[in-house]
């Protein structure tokens, strides 16, 4: 199966897994499961890094690297479809970093591993 790794699942998978769900870290502990990050994700992850709202073990790219690496993710572009998609959301939410991973989400007809339950306002299966 394939899922969208929103941004804080990210980041408590490297630096707090205590903070993840069981469900989660069975889904994230799956080989068999193809975990996807969005290039939204990265970018927001970065910004965040580079304001200082979001501190990380270790410097970004080598952070960045190493859930590449430790949770087997997949890198996927935001592309016409998902920016096409994006277009006709209603805005239950306007953070556009949301609204890209629903986007996707819906288009590929994917689930988001997310504690953020305002995705369920877009019919996204959500994993938590």
């Amino acid at each position: 199966m394939n899922y969208l790794v929103d941004a804080h699942v990210l980041v408590w998978a490297l630096d707090s897994p205590d903070k993840l769900s069981k469900n989660a870290v069975l889904v994230l502990e799956n080989l068999d499961n193809n975990l996807l990050i969005s290039a939204g994700t990265m970018w927001e992850l970065s910004i965040k890094f580079s304001l200082k709202k979001l501190s990380l073990s270790m410097p970004f790219r080598i952070w960045m690297e190493k859930g590449f690496t430790d949770l087997g993710l997949t890198l996927m572009p935001i592309n016409l479809a998902h920016s096409d998609k994006q277009v006709g959301l209603d805005f239950h939410h306007k953070d556009p970093f949301d609204r890209i991973l629903v986007a996707q989400a819906l288009t590929e007809g994917i689930s988001i591993i997310s504690i953020d339950s305002i995705f369920d306002q877009y019919g996204v299966t959500r994993i938590w």
